[in-house]
């Protein structure tokens, strides 16, 4: 019996230690900064998501996690943002599907033209066991995916000639993001893509080295691109639905607690970030128009017919099988 009460006590004793060294990592004093990079500007949803994050998770952590949110590029572009993040900085980026599926290639079914129809349907598959799993193996590349739930709205075209068909868009130089499924999409609406840094559209727009672009309305009004378009076909074409992506090797460098702090707050704010722009589309649809930019209703079956060779082209079929499984379509 005394044998038995001494081995209860280590026991407990060794819980006890145990216990307080777990603690000790967020009670040490240490405060852990991180930066978010977007290329949107402060009246953008993603911004105002990211300052709702900013506040819960300095709230929950009583500061020791602080977060700072620079738009407009101001950190660098994704691509610069998403290589630092690799590589151990203290920075995360709002990036897209297409980016990311460089890395792990089935991600980018998400940013595949007209795979999903709306909003609810692209949180679906988002949220989904499915992809989630693809998400989790950028985490043996360097990545640690927050939360993929910050919607961005759907993309249309806009140009300077009106756009109501597939072959109005031949041979436009159409700005769009260097992901290849992207590039195809544009390629097979029979325009020209070009990669081009956001922040660089207006004076591309301007200067005539681009016809063109394809983006979400929110993004389309914050960068007064409005100043050099004529149109906007509504073709959506792709539902943005974009992440909040830091660096493994820095989201291992916090202590568990804050790790799911962190976790939990993303997807509270992605969620908060695509309320505002759903709520935001209809109000920056009238204010397009009242720049005088022409905003046009288009028949989507011949896009989304042309567009069909995109998934053949880039070994999509399969995927999108799993993905209307997913979703209950046919």
């Amino acid at each position: 019996m005394k044998k038995f009460f001494y081995c209860l006590l280590f026991l407990t004793l060794a819980a006890s230690l145990l216990s307080g060294c777990g603690s000790e990592k967020v009670t040490d004093g240490k405060t852990y900064t991180l930066k978010i990079g977007m290329v949107v500007d402060e009246q953008d949803p993603m911004y105002l998501g990211a300052l709702e994050f900013k506040k819960n998770v300095e709230a929950r952590t009583n500061g020791k996690v602080k977060i700072e949110v620079y738009p407009n590029s101001q950190l660098g572009s994704t691509e610069s943002l998403e290589q630092q993040a690799q590589k151990g900085a203290n920075v995360a980026v709002i990036t897209d599907s297409g980016r990311l599926a460089q890395i792990v290639p089935e991600i980018g079914i998400l940013g595949a033209p007209y795979i999903t129809d709306n909003y609810e349907q692209t949180r679906k598959l988002a949220m989904s066991k499915l992809f989630q799993a693809w998400l989790y193996k950028l985490q043996d590349h360097g990545y640690r995916v927050l939360s993929f739930n910050w919607y961005q709205g759907d993309r249309h075209f806009l140009t300077n000639v009106p756009v109501k068909v597939p072959a109005d868009l031949t041979g436009l130089r159409i700005r769009t993001t260097g992901s290849p499924i992207w590039q195809d999409t544009v390629s097979a609406l029979g325009a020209k893509p070009v990669n081009l840094d956001w922040n660089k559209v207006l004076s591309g727009l301007q200067q005539k080295k681009i016809d063109g672009a394809e983006a979400q309305y929110p993004a389309t009004y914050g960068a007064n691109l409005q100043k050099g378009i004529k149109y906007i076909a509504k073709t959506g074409h792709f539902q943005l639905m974009t992440g909040l992506v830091t660096g493994e090797k820095w989201f291992a460098s916090l202590p568990e607690e804050y790790q799911t702090i962190l976790l939990e707050e993303a997807i509270k704010a992605g969620d908060f970030a695509s309320k505002k722009t759903i709520e935001s589309l209809s109000d920056y649809e009238a204010k397009l128009k009242a720049s005088g930019v022409v905003i046009t209703e288009v028949d989507i079956a011949p896009f989304k017919k042309a567009t069909e060779l995109v998934y053949e082209k880039n070994n999509l079929l399969d995927l999108r099988k799993q993905v209307n499984d997913v979703l209950g379509k046919k």
